[in-house]
């Protein structure tokens, strides 16, 4: 079940941070997730799977730009390779598929994952190195949106 973000999700979510480190997350990291749990999400959904959080993954806008970002993909490593990645991102597409001022998603991630971002249509656009930690490289995918 996919659902909206609740304030109660955040220790839960900082756990599933914790359990991605260092394997896709730099440990400094986990304040800087912290942060954007209290101050900076707009819309933010949570994966559960029997009574469990197994995912999480966020959406930021950019209107004046026509861009909304992807933001703080989270799996449960014992669930990562199931599809829950590849639904979460494809529920937050549909839902950037109603704003009419949103015609394109960007997703700045890693050299770790960008891949499953290039697998769903995404196009790299840049790198940078060191850019979230040391050996925490900036890829930066974009996916322009196909209105109908």
């Amino acid at each position: 079940m996919i659902r909206p973000y609740a304030p109660a999700d955040k220790v839960q979510l900082l756990y599933l941070l914790r359990l991605n480190i260092p394997a896709y997350f730099a440990p400094e990291e986990e304040s800087d997730f912290a942060g954007y749990l209290e101050k900076e999400v707009e819309n933010y959904f949570v994966v559960e799977e029997a009574g469990e959080l197994i995912g999480a993954g966020g959406i930021n806008y950019f209107p004046e730009e026509g861009v909304a970002r992807i933001s703080w993909d989270v799996i449960h490593p014992n669930h990562q390779g199931k599809g829950i990645g590849s639904r979460l991102l494809q529920h937050r597409i549909n839902i950037l598929q109603n704003k009419p001022e949103i015609n394109t998603v960007i997703v700045r991630t890693t050299q770790l994952v960008y891949k499953f971002y290039e697998k769903q249509g995404f196009a790299l656009e840049k790198t940078e190195k060191d850019f979230w930690a040391k050996g925490f490289d900036l890829y930066q995918l974009r996916l322009p949106l196909n209105k109908v």
